[in-house]
């Protein structure tokens, strides 16, 4: 599938084609949301070929830098991203899907927690103070990734 060129400015911003500015690597920032709850499942990153293949079969299908290949979210964990919608920003060089998961997890990190992002800053004004960095947990894991996923051992 080939992507429309970029255009204008005008038309890139303010357009109605999709014109997505992929870097000089071929890739391009892609934000995962839950789309009934809002909630920020994941990051990741497409290319070309993972977007195409994502409009194609309506599943998130991303581009796995440290594998090097395409990566169709739950093809191992079985916790699939059925794409509802695809967004882009203003300036089409980031991505925002919103996606209903499902699986036995309904989780989308590959540590076993519904959203990659379960943990935060505990202490901001220590953080801004350099004097403090810790990470609190804010959910619950909801599967071992030992007995999902068949890595071997390094």
């Amino acid at each position: 599938m080939n992507f429309p060129s970029r255009t204008t400015t005008a038309e890139i911003e303010l357009g109605t084609t999709l014109q997505p500015k992929f870097g000089p690597d071929g890739l391009i920032p892609c934000i995962t949301q839950d789309v009934s709850t809002g909630d920020v499942l994941m990051f990741a990153f497409m290319n070309a070929e993972s977007l195409a293949h994502t409009l194609r079969t309506g599943k998130a299908t991303y581009w796995s830098r440290s594998r090097g290949k395409l990566w169709i979210k739950g093809e191992e964990s079985g916790n699939i991203q059925s794409v509802r919608e695809l967004r882009t920003d203003c300036d089409q060089d980031v991505l925002l899907l919103k996606v209903e998961q499902t699986g036995s997890a309904n989780a989308s990190c590959h540590n076993g927690y519904k959203s990659c992002f379960y943990r935060r800053l505990a202490d901001l004004p220590s953080a801004a103070a350099g004097t403090g960095f810790a990470l609190e947990y804010t959910a619950e894991r909801l599967f071992d990734p030992a007995t999902v996923y068949k890595k071997k051992a390094t």
